[in-house]
């Protein structure tokens, strides 16, 4: 690393959208060959200040240097003319076109095909990525589609790289991939830096950490000599506990059994296959496997929005009545109390309206219970209130435009909204997923609090430390099928890992499960 001088230098930006102070006189240094952890929490500027180096933003004031000369950025193709590339959280990709139709888009010009698949290749080679350059977008997983967005950066012959939140929807083998290709990058000089809230994989990566608090500069620290504590006291301005409590489960009794559940996706690919199990009242079900295990498909079977080929979910009330889900409409499955949080890849596109503001968004969690809500505000606003208070949720005001607020403040709504419908079961997927160590340790309090209610909590989590700490047992899915459910207290990381990748052994490892299958 060429610690003499900066590959990029920020001094004093500030940047304000209406009465949103975004930065203010933020000072930011990057050198040849390094990796750099920008972190904060959800809201603190960080995506702001890195979308001023991509073009996208143009500051209020302040200077920005590149290989020592003073530059005025104005447009993402200036920013590559300079060498700076930014792979956005949210992929700007053209599903129809290829991979290499993706990567010379704009470039201008005929191209000659063979050449520019020859450069796409030598890239992959060079660094290790995975891609082929004839397959169509929509045909890629989530992997694929970032690997694009990189080589694309690369192909416009950028050697300083952001990258926005890149791990927040892969699975832990793809991300230990994409930190190969990187310190492959970094070892060829380009200069990287990755916005991500994840502080092992900040520990695992980075070379130095620079944190935002409040859109300032809150400090600096070199990645060897410090520990996820201290980076999460400095980002949030005083010391956080990092424990997930678990509480024991309280007089649990069966709230919903799941039996022999398949389901099929649109192109007739089997996605969950004979599934079976129970959740009980105050506890939590944690549910782990390689993403596009199924998780999705289950969820949103027993929420009545997926169709189920086979099988049967009875929900059991506090009487010990039983109804059949299957055939309902979500709505009656709701009003039952059968609330569904999933965080998508596309936070704006599960049940969240962007131009509306968030005590409408409120509104919506109940739209069809009645028709007052054309006229009733005050329950939504109040609801509204409480979400924003708890979750901290950074914005002007109530009244604010859901599509103004950051990624991670989108997320907590949409979580908070759920929650607040005070559910008998709540089935939440990735409901961390982007959020800031703060804002992720709020919703685990949260949700413990349900459990505590006697609320019946099944669990999708990427993070098998988190899983493993707040579950009372954990599922885990293998090509949609459930491939065994173990004690949360007494599997290992690596138990969790092996069942992940291959279905169930001879031997179940927690005692009681074969019960729980039942």
């Amino acid at each position: 690393m060429d610690s003499k001088q900066p590959v990029l230098s920020m001094r004093g930006i500030s940047k304000q959208f209406d009465h949103i102070k975004a930065n203010t006189d933020v000072d930011f240094d990057l050198y040849k060959g390094e990796i750099v952890s920008l972190l904060g929490e959800n809201g603190s500027g960080k995506t702001t200040l890195m979308n001023m180096l991509a073009g996208i933003y143009y500051p209020d004031k302040g200077q920005i240097a590149v290989r020592g000369q003073e530059v005025t950025i104005s447009s993402p193709a200036q920013a590559y003319s300079l060498g700076i590339g930014m792979v956005h959280q949210h992929f700007k990709l053209v599903d129809v076109f290829t991979a290499w139709e993706n990567i010379v888009l704009g470039e201008g010009g005929r191209y000659d095909v063979p050449r520019a698949k020859s450069m796409i290749r030598d890239i992959c080679n060079r660094y290790g990525f995975v891609v082929d350059p004839d397959k169509k977008i929509y045909n890629m997983t989530v992997s694929e589609k970032q690997t694009v967005e990189i080589v694309k950066v690369i192909f416009r012959g950028a050697d300083i790289l952001i990258l926005d939140e890149p791990t927040a929807v892969l699975t832990p083998q793809e991300c230990e991939r994409l930190f190969d290709v990187m310190r492959n990058m970094k070892e060829d000089g380009k200069s990287i830096v990755i916005i991500t809230h994840k502080l092992n994989e900040v520990m695992a990566i980075s070379d130095r950490v620079v944190v935002l608090r409040q859109g300032k500069n809150a400090g600096e620290l070199e990645t060897a000599s410090t520990n996820p504590q201290e980076m999460t006291d400095m980002m949030v301005g005083h010391a956080v506990t990092l424990d997930i409590e678990r509480p024991e489960p309280v007089n649990p009794r069966k709230r919903l059994v799941i039996k022999d559940i398949n389901v099929t996706d649109a192109e007739g690919v089997p996605k969950v296959r004979d599934v079976s199990f129970y959740m009980n009242s105050g506890e939590i079900l944690g549910i782990a496997g390689i993403s596009g295990s199924g998780q999705k498909e289950l969820l949103e079977a027993i929420a009545g929005i997926q169709k189920v080929d086979t099988g049967s979910v009875i929900y059991i009330d506090g009487d010990g009545n039983e109804t059949e889900l299957i055939g309902m409409h979500p709505q009656d499955i709701r009003e039952l109390g059968v609330a569904l949080s999933f965080v998508p890849e596309d936070r704006l596109g599960m049940g969240l309206v962007g131009n509306m503001d968030i005590s409408e968004n409120m509104m919506l969690r109940t739209f069809g219970e009645s028709h007052k809500w054309f006229t009733d505000r005050e329950k939504p606003r109040k609801v509204a209130e409480n979400v924003v208070d708890v979750l901290e949720v950074s914005t002007p005001g109530l009244d604010t435009p859901v599509r103004r607020l950051s990624g991670g403040n989108i997320q907590k709504i949409l979580v908070g909204r759920e929650i607040s419908s005070k559910p008998k079961v709540l089935l939440t997927a990735y409901a961390v997923r982007g959020l800031d160590i703060n804002s992720s340790y709020k919703i685990y309090d949260l949700i413990n609090e349900q459990k505590k209610n006697g609320v019946a909590v099944l669990f999708v989590g990427e993070d098998l430390d988190v899983l493993m700490q707040i579950s009372d047992k954990i599922m885990v899915l293998c090509d949609g099928r459930v491939s065994d459910i173990v004690d949360a207290k007494k599997v290992t990381k690596n138990e969790i890992g092996l069942l992940m990748t291959s279905l169930g052994g001879e031997e179940t490892i927690a005692e009681g499960a074969d019960s729980h299958n039942g």
